[in-house]
């Protein structure tokens, strides 16, 4: 993968963190100082996380941003839940906007599944090249 914007864990991310920019754009400013400052910040920090990571070349790396990620995601989620009870959003938009999250989390741990998977697979291929690059050449002379 070339770049962050082909993954579509980041893609559906930034359209989730677009759409709560939206909706607190048409709340009142105590609303937006408080609440909204908060979601949008909670929101806005998945796909930047998962592109912070993804920027640093190094699966471990990624990985660990991924889990920054998730916390996001889940701190998303309890904003929406006070945004909801405090008559914020909708049901419906709290539906919604919750579907959307699951979603998210669940390509989010597949995406973690996979790195994992792959700094795994890398970690073999070395162990494979280290016993094979460390094992003594056997010379045989042959007579005359």
């Amino acid at each position: 993968m070339a770049n962050i914007s082909e993954l579509s864990i980041y893609h559906n991310a930034l359209e989730l963190s677009n759409k709560i920019w939206s909706i607190c754009l048409k709340w009142n400013s105590f609303a937006q100082n408080t609440v909204g400052y908060q979601i949008v910040k909670a929101a806005d920090s998945i796909s930047a996380n998962l592109a912070e990571g993804y920027g640093r070349f190094h699966i471990k790396d990624n990985i660990h941003f991924c889990y920054y990620s998730r916390g996001s995601l889940e701190e998303t989620k309890d904003w929406l839940r006070k945004s909801k009870a405090r008559k914020l959003i909708s049901e419906n938009t709290y539906h919604e906007l919750s579907d959307e999250i699951i979603i998210i989390a669940k390509q989010l741990n597949k995406y973690i599944t996979s790195l994992k998977k792959k700094l795994h697979q890398l970690s073999q291929s070395r162990t494979m090249n280290q016993e094979t690059s460390t094992k003594p050449e056997v010379f045989t002379c042959s007579p005359g």
